[in-house]
């Protein structure tokens, strides 16, 4: 054999022992994670979350748990999501109950980099042995979820919680992208709200099972609430009479009524929007993997180079790049 042959031959041969060895890492952590092994689930999160080798392997061969209720929370910035969801943390935990968090910080379009802030308003939790909390980017998604989000609550679902909550960004009527997440919606408002309601009700509003009024030992509390339960008798009928709860997350009141709420739902509720969620899944699952070869980073300096030209043209410039 040609000593060329023969570099080939050992080169192909040691990739194949590393695709067995990531392989049987795989398998290793599945079998883990299916054990209710933490450190495993954290693992399973990073390969899927930077799509190391085997993570579409281990997608595929993980069974998910539907029965454990999904639990978006979702709100404008300032409405106390982060706050009401550590009420929650400890009540459920409390009742001997496992929650799985994640919370979501918008991606900075500058340089990529996300804060991550949610994690630590819950640092309260980071020892509680039956809470598991994440923290990830939008990764530069407008409604607040990439589909590795899609992908990530999936893993947690493996994992044998009682309940997984996901708090979304706070950025307005996009958040409507929670819907194709989560079993139940949960839409944090406060009373000073009250003058948008009309304005927001198209988009956000919409997406709610259960309406949460923090803060509702502020003035104009009760008249907000009355212009809520309004809102929501004007709904055309599902089947599911959306409650609307008061709550004061830093008192922890409220907190009881919203997971009496959540359980309810859960149980109770047809699900007449499952193929619509299901069908929301699988397009940022596919729009991800299609958009996989596309870099920001190096748009943006072809742009940079482009744009000095004179005549330089925005669709032109698309044209080209999707042709080629």
């Amino acid at each position: 054999m040609a000593l060329k042959e023969l570099f080939a031959a050992t080169k192909v041969l040691k990739l194949s022992c590393y695709i067995c060895d990531a392989m049987a890492v795989i398998e290793t952590l599945r079998a883990q994670l299916m054990q209710g092994d933490k450190k495993a689930l954290a693992r399973c999160i990073t390969i899927v979350e930077n799509e190391l080798e085997g993570y579409e392997e281990l997608l595929t061969s993980l069974s998910f748990n539907a029965a454990i209720p999904v639990v978006g929370v979702t709100g404008p910035p300032g409405a106390g999501k982060s706050t009401l969801i550590n009420s929650l943390i400890k009540k459920l935990t409390e009742e001997g109950k496992s929650v799985g968090i994640i919370a979501i910080d918008p991606t900075s379009p500058f340089n990529y980099g996300s804060l991550l802030g949610d994690r630590l308003r819950m640092a309260e939790h980071f020892t509680n042995e039956k809470v598991f909390i994440r923290s990830l980017a939008t990764r530069g998604s407008l409604g607040g979820l990439s589909a590795k989000t899609i992908e990530i609550v999936d893993v947690m679902r493996a994992f044998a919680f009682d309940y997984i909550i996901v708090e979304t960004v706070g950025v307005g009527q996009s958040e409507v992208e929670v819907v194709g997440l989560a079993d139940t919606t949960v839409l944090v408002l406060v009373p000073e709200s009250g003058d948008d309601v009309q304005a927001i009700k198209s988009g956000v509003m919409e997406i709610a099972d259960i309406f949460v009024v923090n803060k509702s030992d502020r003035d104009g509390a009760n008249t907000f609430i009355r212009n809520i339960v309004q809102l929501v008798h004007s709904k055309p009928l599902s089947g599911w009479s959306i409650p609307v709860v008061k709550a004061v997350a830093t008192k922890n009141e409220g907190v009881d009524e919203l997971i009496a709420a959540i359980v309810l739902h859960k149980k109770t509720a047809v699900n007449t929007k499952r193929s619509y969620l299901l069908a929301e899944k699988a397009y940022r699952l596919i729009q991800n993997k299609r958009m996989k070869d596309v870099s920001k980073q190096e748009l943006k300096e072809n742009i940079e180079a482009a744009m000095v030209k004179e005549g330089f043209n925005l669709y032109a410039f698309v044209k080209k790049v999707t042709d080629n």
